[in-house]
């Protein structure tokens, strides 16, 4: 039987790995919608994007803050320096994700232009979530493996356990499912298994 640590571990690496399959995704349509002959389909953005807020920058960084974050600073002192620097870049996420937001509307009200705009955006978003997630997997985790109780452990199991991101296979909350089942068929291949965009009039 899975051990209340392991549980937690194994849920915070599934929804590490979720998020970055969707922001990867995001990554690589907005490259693609720099391409002006076609139109991009921009559903697919918006599901992507609330997605990224509606369950990583406001479920899963708070948890991580509140529970795994907290008791780690009471148990490792000399951890509070990065922990510190991971809680403003959850901050910073947040205020990047508007930023997106504002991008990809004035995009779609102004195609073709901003598609540049809205590429490097999601691009500097990408690059900023693989580094914090570089950073909570390569020195928290492991400390945390080290020094948290096994009380410490049940607690952050039971909090992450109540949100667990749709793309792990675990229980979910119904609404995220269908949120991600909609990227998939929305987004066009090789992303989902939506068709390919079509070329622009004209």
């Amino acid at each position: 039987m899975e051990d209340a640590m392991a549980k937690a571990v194994r849920i915070l690496r599934d929804e590490h790995r979720s998020l970055s399959a969707v922001i990867a995704s995001l990554e690589q349509l907005a490259r693609q919608a720099r391409d002006t002959t076609v139109k991009p389909d921009f559903a697919v953005f918006r599901a992507m994007l609330y997605y990224i807020d509606a369950f990583p920058e406001r479920q899963h960084h708070p948890k991580e803050d509140a529970h795994l974050f907290a008791r780690l600073a009471a148990r490792a002192p000399q951890a509070r320096g990065v922990l510190d620097e991971l809680h403003a870049e959850h901050v910073k996420g947040g205020e990047m994700i508007r930023e997106l937001e504002r991008a990809l509307l004035a995009f779609e009200q102004n195609w073709p232009q901003g598609a540049e705009a809205f590429a490097a955006g999601a691009g500097a978003y990408a690059q900023f979530h693989r580094k914090h997630m570089r950073t909570e997997e390569q020195q928290v985790l492991p400390l945390a493996e080290r020094v948290l109780t096994a009380q410490d452990w049940q607690a952050i199991a039971a909090a992450f356990a109540e949100n667990t991101d749709p793309l792990s296979g675990a229980p979910i909350d119904k609404g995220f499912g269908e949120l991600l089942a909609r990227i998939v068929a929305t987004a066009p291949e090789p992303i989902g298994l939506g068709r390919r965009w079509d070329k622009a009039p004209g």
